[in-house]
Formats: C-alpha cells, structure tokens, sequence
C-alpha cells in the first residue's frame, strides 16, 4: 500500500472542459500536497463484451490510443497549473466508476467533475461523481464547470460542516489542513432543528456551540494559523452550508453523519451541497 507521501491526487480526464477544470483544481492541489498527480483515462469497454473478453478479445486499440492523446493534452494543461509537479497518466480498460474506485484505495483523494442539476443533460463524470462521493476509499473533491468564475479566489475561505460525527470530524481535520496549506481562514458551519427535540431553543444554541467547540478543538489548536469564523444558528444544514459557499473558495462535508445532530447525511445534505455548489466541494471518506 502506498505511504501517505507517496499517495497521488487522482484525478478522472476524458477530455471533456469538465474535467480540464477538474484537472487543473487537482494539479494545484498536488502542487500544495507536495505528492504526485495520477491522470486516469477510462476507456469503458462495453458491458456485453466483458464476459468475453478473455475469449473474443476486445479490440480496443484505437480507444486506448485515443485516451494518450487526451492524457498527452491533459498533461501539458497540468504543467501550466504545476510545472514541478510529478505526474502520472494511465489509460485504462474498464468503465470509469469501477477503475476509479479501485484506485481511490490508494490514493490522497479523487478528484471529478461535474455539471450538477442545474445544467441541461448532465454528463457522464455526473453520474461519476455522485458514485465516487457514495463509495470511494478516499476524500473526494468534486469539480463545478467554471463557466463564470470570480475574479479571484485564492483569499476565499473555506466551509466545512460540522455535526459531531465521525466523518464530519474528518471533514474539519481536511478543511484546515486545506485552508492552512493556502493560507486562509474557515467558515464552521453547525445548523441545528427543533423538530423532534423537547429542550428550549436557547438549549439548543447552547449545546451545538459546544458540539462545535469540541469537535475543533484539536484542529484550532494544530492550525493556530488558521482564523476561524463560527456559524452556529437555526437552519436547515445544506442551505446555510451553501449560503457561506458564496463567498469562499472551497466547501467540505462528510459523506455520512449518524441521522442524528444536524442530519448532515450524503443522502441530504452532502447531496444537497454537491448539486447546488457553484465552487469545489470535498467530501470526506476514508480508507475502510
């Protein structure tokens, strides 16, 4: 297995200006990681064909070919985000998805593009994704097109939500280590209800911001470097998630909370946060 210095960013190309702006999130992440940058090219060969191939073959030369010269492009874009980064290409025979997910198990974090909703006809890294964000072994940034990007957004913030379980504390441990290898601040964001709780509200202010407080301590005591702006108020998790987003550079939630504090799921609000982003969003996983 690899060592955490050794594993790369992995990062999905198909030549698509997805994920080119994928591409180029993901060169000046391995730039700030110091680690190497792995460009996969998936191929996908045809699903009847599969059970086959070790009979018929599939003649898939032309497709492999095809996929050195996206990566020979796609590389060259690399470059221009990091020239001294190392880099790594691949083309490989299996659909996205399964290659993908297979090398999340070594690797720093995948990285992926996608349209979201908003967009007509969402593309095939969509439904990527979505997939790698539900069952990748490693943290998981996914890429919004950059049709109108602000002008600058090297001094945003960073977002990350925070409900007290075990992969929202992985999410704040991946935002200030973002935000301190770029020399920013986070925005802490703890969204709370009423619904099915019997404690007054003043209560329930009261115990998400220690469930806040304890959940960073250990972070803000390791990042002193990292301002910190804590958001603790009454409101549905994903829209005050997104509210922040607006003016920061970067969002990180967990995959998964325990349904409990603040529902912060990836079936609710780690979905809600991927299809309504307009910046990158990581979602944290980890190796099982």
């Amino acid at each position: 297995m690899a060592t955490h210095r050794e594993a790369p960013i992995v990062v999905g190309i198909d030549g698509s200006s997805t994920s080119l702006d994928a591409l180029r999130w993901a060169a000046h992440r391995a730039a700030l990681h110091h680690c190497p940058l792995h460009l996969v090219y998936a191929v996908g060969a045809p699903a009847d064909f599969v059970s086959e191939i070790g009979v018929v073959g599939f003649d898939n030369v032309e497709l492999r070919a095809e996929g050195e010269e996206v990566l020979a492009a796609a590389g060259k874009v690399a470059r221009e985000v990091s020239p001294d980064i190392e880099l790594r290409t691949e083309v490989a025979d299996p659909a996205p998805v399964p290659v993908l997910l297979a090398r999340s198990r070594e690797a720093l974090m995948i990285v992926a593009g996608t349209r979201g909703l908003g967009a007509v006809g969402r593309g095939l890294l969509g439904s990527v994704s979505t997939s790698l964000a539900r069952h990748a072994h490693c943290p998981v940034a996914v890429i919004p097109d950059a049709e109108a990007p602000p002008l600058d957004l090297s001094r945003l913030p960073v977002v990350v939500g925070v409900d007290g379980s075990p992969r929202g504390q992985e999410a704040v441990v991946i935002a200030f280590d973002e935000a301190s290898r770029m020399g920013v601040g986070v925005i802490a964001v703890t969204a709370w209800s009423e619904f099915f709780r019997y404690i007054s509200r003043a209560g329930m202010q009261q115990e998400a911001r220690a469930l806040q407080s304890e959940s960073m301590a250990g972070q803000c005591e390791r990042h002193p470097d990292v301002p910190v702006t804590r958001v603790v108020v009454e409101d549905r998790p994903a829209r005050r998630i997104l509210a922040e987003a607006e003016n920061a550079q970067l969002v990180v939630v967990g995959s998964h909370g325990r349904g409990g504090f603040a529902g912060m799921t990836l079936g609710s609000v780690g979905q809600a946060v991927l299809h309504g982003s307009h910046i990158p969003v990581i979602v944290a996983r980890t190796r099982e």
